[in-house]
């Protein structure tokens, strides 16, 4: 979950961008309009604004973009980091892609998320070449419990927004704050009427991550991430995502949010979100 402050310049620049109307009939987080514009719907809003989009979408929306660039059998994303440069209005989405550093088996690709002529979101994705390890294979993260074993945990009534609202939530009952294990899935695709990988599927819930086990009331404190960085050893399966989750504040408004990633086969990955730690200013 990310919000950033805007500039004067900006905030004036961005009074328009209130009024465009979030489609809600679409099951879909987002609409095609054309090549690389993509409409956002009722779907991606955010928890901290009516009027910004959740990082989680927009991580998977970059991802597809990725995917569909330059595709090559036998190459898998081994690495994908998100700077969040500010706020992400829900306003119609231009997503550029282009590679950095090709390479037969290791390629770098850069995809840029911007909102009326404004850049928002950057992402760097490694690209690695998939080879058989069989042999060498080992696992050290712990497993979790699978969904069936956790109660449903309702995420709206802690966080307000139409990304919140459609997502399904499983916690563990020791959850306690700054500390969960919880499942998540969601019956919206990612572009309205497009396949899309299962990796990409997976990245589109993964910034969920910095709002399920908070360690004080988003009521009364702001703690946004203003980076997404996700690392996976291998492809994941659709379905549930697991979360098991740590949430780390420091004394000089920092944070940070560590998860590692499941799938219903087990560990897939880890993700880190750096946080900006704000007391909000009480009425």
């Amino acid at each position: 979950m990310s919000t950033q402050e805007s500039s004067p310049d900006q905030a004036a620049d961005q009074s328009p961008e209130a009024t465009f109307p979030l489609e809600a009939g679409v099951p879909a987080f987002y609409r095609r309009l054309d090549e690389d514009l993509y409409a956002p719907t009722i779907h991606v809003q955010g928890a901290w604004r009516d009027d910004e989009q959740h990082m989680a979408p927009v991580g998977g929306l970059l991802t597809h973009a990725i995917d569909r660039h330059e595709p090559r059998e036998g190459m898998q994303l081994a690495r994908v980091s998100f700077d969040i440069l500010g706020m992400i209005p829900a306003r119609p989405s231009r997503v550029s892609v282009r590679t950095t550093r090709p390479g037969r088996s290791i390629e770098l690709v850069e995809a840029v998320l911007s909102v009326d002529g404004r850049d928002v979101v950057r992402a760097n994705a490694w690209r690695l070449a998939a080879h058989d390890s069989s042999p060498v294979a080992g696992v050290e993260f712990e497993p979790m419990p699978g969904p069936d074993a956790f109660p449903e945990w309702r995420g709206a009534e802690l966080w307000p927004g139409g990304y919140i609202r459609g997502v399904e939530f499983r916690a563990d009952p020791a959850r306690r704050p700054g500390r969960t294990r919880t499942w998540i899935r969601t019956e919206h695709g990612l572009v309205h009427e497009e396949a899309c990988s299962p990796t990409a599927d997976l990245i589109r819930l993964v910034d969920t991550a910095n709002g399920i086990a908070v360690r004080v009331s988003p009521r009364e404190w702001m703690f946004p991430n203003v980076d997404l960085t996700i690392h996976l050893f291998r492809e994941p399966v659709r379905g549930w995502v697991g979360f098991d989750t740590k949430v780390t504040m420091g004394t000089t408004g920092m944070g940070l949010t560590s998860t590692t990633l499941h799938d219903e086969r087990g560990p897939v990955g880890r993700a880190e979100q750096i946080l900006t730690v704000r007391q909000l200013q009480q009425d």
